[in-house]
């Protein structure tokens, strides 16, 4: 295990630039990968501070540009975690400004070939890795352990995706595809217990052969979001459910429109008795392309609201104030450090949904999120 960088490999350099924005689960700080005009070759990290009366960024340059495959996390004291891979390697650094420079504290290196930082975790303070490999996938503690990264577990079966549900950050949900040599089978989403050395349970089981995917959760009502192809065979369904929850998962005709792909990525704290009446935050892309828009949706209130989104926005990034108010990051050339709110709009009457909104009689399971003890902070019945 080491801390000092090498070349970048040709496979390095093909990585995708990480052109969003990384948000703290508290929503205090955000972390992008930023760049000088339009150079190709001047990519930086920036750091976002979000809880003042207005939003402002701290650049973050090292001595030479980042790689645009480069990822980074924001964590709640204000640092930013770096990840850079290198030569099957992959190193990480804890970032800070230093009045006109730039602070770094080397952490470690782990070796492998692929790996992928999970999204941060709710306590704020660390960070975490998934690094997939043929049989199993390891989890991986990059920052706040210690002495380097700490191998936490390994997961039998090719695991992606990544959605916390307990405030300490011990229960996390992966979505796993299981081995060839267990058997294969559709991707399910199961539980990792950090505290238990791994120990896996399942989450979602709508229908024996379905592919069902978490996609979000909110820790204060236990209002989730997924994918599921278990009401229309080959058709990845949008769906919603309450953790702990006896009633079944619900895909209503609301979560589907023609020819776009709709990705959840806020929804509304603060509502621990009301998952119900949550506001959710969805990410719309037409197939023909051009830019992506907005959907603003409830449970409750049975329609989208369709909003455009502002310009230069960090498309995917956001989160909502307990009132209900959308905040999103965006980037123009006269606000290069924006936040842009939008109101919830008022709930409506609620309209019949057709009953193809559920999943089809059988096989669906009576609890399709069995996780009835799940620590959720502040939710203290079932919805």
């Amino acid at each position: 295990m080491t801390a000092l960088a090498t070349e970048p490999t040709p496979e390095t350099r093909a990585r995708p630039p990480h052109t969003g924005c990384v948000l703290t689960m508290d929503s205090t700080y955000a972390a992008r990968l930023a760049q000088h005009g339009a150079s190709p070759d001047s990519w930086f990290p920036e750091r976002w501070t979000l809880d003042g009366p207005e939003p402002y960024a701290v650049p973050l340059p090292g001595p030479q540009p980042e790689e645009p495959g480069t990822a980074v996390l924001p964590l709640t004291d204000g640092r930013v975690l770096i990840h850079r891979a290198a030569a099957g390697r992959q190193l990480f650094s804890l970032l800070y400004p230093t009045g006109p420079g730039t602070g770094e504290v080397p952490l470690g290196a782990v070796e492998c070939e692929e790996l992928t930082l999970l999204p941060p975790a709710p306590d704020g303070r660390c960070a975490y890795a998934l690094a997939a490999g043929e049989e199993s996938t390891a989890v991986w503690q990059v920052a706040g352990a210690g002495f380097g990264p700490e191998l936490l577990a390994e997961v039998p079966g090719r695991c992606s995706g990544g959605v916390w549900l307990s405030r300490e950050a011990r229960l996390l949900a992966l979505d796993r595809a299981p081995s060839e040599a267990d058997g294969g089978g559709p991707v399910k989403t199961v539980v990792v217990d950090l505290d238990r050395g791994g120990e896996v349970s399942p989450l979602l089981q709508i229908a024996e052969d379905s592919e069902d995917r978490l996609l979000l959760a909110d820790l204060d009502s236990g209002l989730i979001l997924l994918h599921s192809d278990a009401p229309t065979p080959g058709e990845l369904r949008l769906g919603w459910g309450v953790l702990g929850s006896t009633l079944p998962i619900r895909f209503p005709e609301s979560l589907r429109l023609a020819d776009c792909e709709l990705t959840p990525f806020a929804i509304q704290p603060g509502q621990s008795l009301m998952p119900e009446g949550c506001a959710v935050a969805l990410h719309v892309a037409s197939a023909e392309g051009g830019s992506p828009w907005l959907g603003l949706w409830r449970p409750a209130e049975g329609r989208m609201h369709q909003v455009a989104a502002p310009a230069g926005w960090l498309a995917g990034s956001g989160f909502f104030s307990r009132d209900g108010v959308l905040s999103l990051p965006y980037v123009t050339e006269d606000a290069p450090c924006g936040l842009a709110r939008i109101p919830m709009p008022e709930p409506c009457p609620r309209r019949r949904e057709p009953k193809e909104e559920s999943a089809p009689p059988e096989p669906t399971a009576t609890r399709p999120v069995p996780l009835a003890q799940a620590p959720l902070g502040g939710r203290t019945t079932d919805r």
